[in-house]
Order: C-alpha cells, then sequence, then structure tokens
C-alpha cells in the first residue's frame, strides 16, 4: 500500500470536528447526510493502532477533568498556552480577563481557535519563537502536552526555548502521564523494547492519522515525575509541586531559577 501523504492533520481533524460540533461548514459524511464521528487515529512505531474522538478538544470547563481546572488556577501574568489545538483551555484564560497567547505548529488549529474567539495566537516552533521579544511569566502544556520534550536529548534543547522567553520567576506548568503503573503487556513489552534501545520505556514514537493524510513519525514522552526529575538537571527550570491525585496523570510546576 502506498505511504499516506505528509499534511496538517490535527488542523484538518480540528476543522472537522467544529464543522461537526457546530453543524457550521463541510462536515465529513458516513453516507448521505449523516455526519461521521471525528476520529484522531494514533499509530505507533510497534504497529500498535489507537483511536479517539477528537470532541474533546472542544470541550468546555464542565466536561473537564479535574486535574485541568487545577492547573488553570495555577497561572499568573501573561501566559503562553504550547499546543493550544482549538483553544481549549486558552479561551477559558482570556475569559477570566488573562493575558493569553495561544502557540501552535498547525495552521488549521490556529484557525479554528481565532474562529473560537482566541484573540492572540502564533504559528510556529517554540524554538523558533524563542528568538521573539515577547517575555511571559506562565507557559502551559496542557493535555498531556508535557510529551513535548519528546526525549532526554531534546528536552535540554525545549526547557532552553522556554527560558528564553520567559520572565523572571517564570512558571512553567505541565500535563503528564506516568506510563509504568500498566499491567498491559502490550505497552510492557513496549517499555522493555525502548529501553533494550536506550531510549526511555516512556518515549512514543509515533504518527497522527486522518483521513487521507499522515504526520512525519515524531517522539512524545510519557514519563514519571522522577524521570521528568532527571531531565530537568542542567536546565534553568526546578521541580517545585507533582500533583498527582488523578494519577497515573500528573500536573508538575516547575519555576525558573534565577
Amino acid at each position: 500500500m502506498d505511504e499516506p501523504p505528509i499534511g496538517d492533520v490535527f488542523g484538518e481533524m480540528i476543522k472537522d470536528a467544529y464543522a461537526v460540533h457546530t453543524g457550521v461548514g463541510p462536515r465529513p459524511l458516513a453516507g448521505g447526510r449523516v455526519p461521521r464521528p471525528v476520529i484522531e487515529v494514533i499509530e505507533r512505531d510497534d504497529g500498535l493502532i489507537n483511536g479517539a474522538p477528537a470532541d474533546h478538544y472542544l470541550a468546555e470547563p464542565g466536561q473537564w477533568q479535574p486535574h485541568d481546572h487545577r492547573a488553570l488556577r495555577l497561572c499568573r501574568g501573561h501566559v503562553l498556552d504550547i499546543g493550544v489545538g482549538a483553544g481549549r483551555t486558552a479561551l477559558e484564560l482570556q475569559r477570566r480577563g488573562m493575558a493569553v497567547t495561544g502557540l501552535d505548529t498547525s495552521a488549521g488549529a490556529i484557525a479554528i481557535a481565532r474562529a473560537r474567539g482566541l484573540r492572540d495566537t502564533v504559528l510556529n516552533t517554540v524554538d523558533a519563537y524563542a528568538s521573539a521579544s515577547a517575555r511571559y511569566d506562565t507557559f502551559l502544556l496542557l493535555g498531556n502536552n508535557l510529551g513535548l520534550l519528546e526525549s532526554a536529548q531534546r528536552a535540554p534543547v525545549l526547557l532552553d526555548a522556554l527560558a528564553r522567553l520567559a520572565n523572571p520567576g517564570a512558571r512553567l506548568i505541565a500535563q503528564g502521564t506516568d506510563p509504568y503503573g500498566t499491567t498491559d503487556p502490550v505497552h510492557v513489552s513496549y517499555h522493555r523494547r525502548n529501553r533494550e534501545r536506550g531510549r526511555l520505556g516512556g518515549q512514543l514514537r509515533l504518527r497522527l492519522r486522518y483521513r487521507l493524510l499522515a504526520t512525519e513519525w515524531f517522539d512524545y514522552l510519557n514519563c514519571s515525575p522522577a524521570e521528568l526529575q532527571t531531565l530537568l538537571a542542567g536546565s534553568r527550570w526546578r521541580l517545585k509541586a507533582i500533583d498527582d491525585i488523578d494519577r497515573p496523570y500528573y500536573v508538575a510546576v516547575m519555576e525558573l531559577t534565577e
């Protein structure tokens, strides 16, 4: 079978999810006039395929997990929401009167976030944006976006880029998942395979699929709080608190050192 073309998978998926959610605009059809559900397909490099409805990217606060609410209560000053997606958390901060900027690499996601009312957006990578003049007091990596640390090799680069965008005393609030509580043999064997290859156990190699499109393969990191502490060593960020009430999901609070 031919490989799928590379494209803005997340953006196309969010556009369709928003059209189905609002009933406005062209929608993917399951046949006739019935909209089909919009499913995010995640393919892992061991062959595992997972799928989940994309609706949660558009969820209102009443549908959020408890740790999302606790994380937003920690925000202060000017906020940079990294991997803003459809604007789920950034829009709520904006409603609360906070200064918030949403950053994403997906043009389609940024378009939907703006259509939903998010005023300040940046279409860029963190690395490239780190040379900007803007400065922030809080950085958000919610929706499991601690995974954007990617790997032990990549994490210092991202952490340094965020430090260059930070005001003194800035805070980094990230939601992650501890992958090691599972007894599922598919995941346990994947963790073992990773370690045998010199990778962190929860270092995922993924690509996203939607309709005819795929992303390039990329790393996405599920790590334990202890592993996170190790990844922060040598950076300008220090781990101040872990909220693991909803384990295996947790919210890590990191602060910039002088």
